[in-house]
C-alpha cells in the first residue's frame, strides 16, 4: 500500500529539487525557456501524435540530461577541488554529453518542424 504522506514527502523534495535548479542553473533555465518554445510551437503548428511524443522524449532527455550534469558537478565539487585536472576533463565531459544530445535534438526538431513551418513561408 502507498503511504501517502511519504509519498507527498518525496514529491516535495522532488519539487524543491527542481527549483534549486531552476534557481542556481542558468544552462537549465535556458532550456527550459526553449523547451516552452518547442511546446507552443509543436501547438500552435498542430503537430502529429508522433511528433508530440518525439518531441516530449527530446525535451525530457535533454532537462534530465542538465539535472543530471548539476548533480555530477555538485558531487565531484564536494569531493575535489575546480583545480583537479581529472575533475575538470569529467565535468566538462559530462557537459559535452547534454551538448551533444541538445544538438540531436534541435537537428530532430528542425527535421520535424520543417514540413509546418516551409508553407508560412511560401509565396500563396
Amino acid at each position: 500500500m502507498i503511504d501517502v504522506k511519504q509519498f507527498y514527502k518525496s514529491f516535495c523534495h522532488a519539487l524543491r529539487g527542481l527549483w534549486t535548479v531552476l534557481g542556481t542553473e542558468q544552462s537549465f533555465r535556458l532550456q527550459v525557456s526553449v523547451a516552452l518554445v518547442v511546446v507552443i510551437g509543436a501547438w500552435e503548428l498542430r503537430v502529429s501524435a508522433w511528433a508530440w511524443v518525439v518531441l516530449l522524449l527530446l525535451i525530457g532527455a535533454v532537462l534530465a540530461l542538465e539535472l543530471l550534469n548539476s548533480v555530477f558537478e555538485r558531487i565531484v565539487d564536494t569531493f575535489r577541488p575546480r583545480l583537479h585536472p581529472a575533475i575538470k576533463d569529467m565535468k566538462d565531459i559530462m557537459a559535452g554529453i547534454v551538448l551533444l544530445v541538445s544538438f540531436l535534438a534541435a537537428i530532430i526538431g528542425g527535421i520535424i518542424f520543417w514540413p509546418y513551418l516551409l508553407p508560412l513561408f511560401l509565396p500563396t
